[in-house]
């Protein structure tokens, strides 16, 4: 596995600075989210910007994967929105555009994945509708990144339609598609009281990311190590025993104001289960 820290820890740096201080602690993986200052996906040099990057992962003997769980990115005033489950057409395009255009920067820095979720629902759709909104919506992601090669790593998150590991159960068994797999976020299984071990091991085939970061039970906060409850031995055991190859990222995006200082402590810390 390959210790690594996710760009929304580091919202206050330029993409490029963020990275070289990652590789300078001693990571070797980045979880890139894509943001207003961070390979914007609707900016005109866009092109260039991404080859300047994976020109300086190559320098820096950094892995990647790109994340889209930018806040404000595509709506100024809706976190998080639009989204693959949006009760328009249009919004569902514009969630759809985006990681389309992720899918396209991942090939270019030859990411291992790019990282994405359900959202939440803002209108009153039964179920099996949003369900049918975000399998139509996934479906055309997978044909657009079987043809750029590219693999899909999808991510339960706590409040959202799609939280536990029973529900991405059901959307996988919809998918059947080769570039479709799972982001595991170890807080959220914490979280939401799911055996972490046990997931890890029942879903060692198609887990392409992980990401990593203490938490409470029943309460969605992302945690300093030490600040939560969770027993991170058996957490490494598992991928270890799964002989899991791709990053482990740190997710403390609530923990920009002090990015520097929180990545070096995150590294010590992690580095005493690996």
């Amino acid at each position: 596995m390959l210790l690594g820290y996710n760009t929304n820890g580091f919202a206050h740096h330029r993409l490029e600075g963020a990275l070289a201080i990652l590789a300078e602690l001693g990571y070797r993986s980045v979880a890139i989210t894509l943001d207003h200052h961070a390979l914007n996906p609707f900016e005109g040099d866009l092109p260039a910007q991404v080859e300047k990057v994976r020109r300086l992962l190559e320098t820096l003997n950094l892995r990647c994967v790109v994340e889209t769980g930018a806040r404000y990115l595509l709506d100024p005033r809706c976190k998080h929105q639009p989204t693959l489950i949006g009760p328009t057409e249009e919004e569902r395009e514009r969630r759809l555009l985006f990681i389309c255009h992720a899918i396209v920067i991942a090939r270019e820095l030859r990411a291992d994945a790019v990282s994405f979720w359900s959202g939440t629902a803002t209108d009153e759709a039964a179920e099996s509708v949003l369900m049918d909104r975000l399998v139509h919506g996934c479906l055309r992601l997978c044909d657009f990144a079987e043809t750029r090669e590219v693999r899909l790593a999808f991510e339960p998150e706590p409040g959202m339609f799609i939280d536990t590991m029973d529900r991405f159960a059901n959307l996988y068994e919809r998918m059947r598609s080769p570039r479709f797999g799972l982001t595991l976020d170890i807080g959220h299984l914490h979280c939401q009281g799911e055996p972490i071990a046990d997931n890890i091991r029942k879903w060692s085939e198609i887990i392409w990311n992980v990401h990593i970061e203490d938490m409470r039970r029943g309460v969605h906060d992302h945690l300093m190590f030490g600040d939560g409850e969770i027993d991170f031995g058996p957490v490494f055991a598992a991928l270890k025993e799964i002989q899991f190859q791709g990053g482990v990222h740190v997710e403390l995006s609530r923990h920009s104001h002090d990015a520097v200082n929180t990545a070096r402590k995150a590294l010590a810390f992690l580095e005493t289960w690996t």
